[in-house]
């Protein structure tokens, strides 16, 4: 089972993580069902970018952005070459490292 390991983030995972996740689960569900409450404003259907995280390692064993994440993710703050939703990353074979932009765009939580 693939680990995932998780950079610091103030909000999310202050101490970091290492999450174990099995096959052919979202990045985004792996890191909900281990406590990790990312943002996920859309529902988990790739109409946002409130679930952008950053892979830094394994991102060639996810499976292959569409055009629909890739038009979103022209709207992620932070973009960076390994730069995915996490609700479309689908976890593969290989351990993964992601980091989890410090700013999101999020309309409602920032008129909180």
């Amino acid at each position: 089972m693939p680990t995932i390991r998780i950079l610091p983030h103030p909000e999310y995972c202050p101490g970091g993580a290492a999450i174990e996740a099995p096959e052919k689960i979202t990045v985004c569900d792996a890191l909900l069902d281990h406590g990790i409450d990312i943002e996920h404003a859309c529902g988990k259907v790739g109409a946002c970018t409130t679930c952008h995280v950053v892979v830094t390692r394994g991102f060639d064993s996810l499976n292959p952005v569409d055009e629909n994440e890739e038009d979103m993710l022209d709207r992620a703050w932070g973009l960076q070459p390994g730069s995915r939703l996490s609700c479309q990353a689908v976890v593969g074979t290989d351990d993964l490292a992601v980091d989890i932009p410090k700013y999101s765009i999020n309309h409602a939580k920032e008129n909180v």
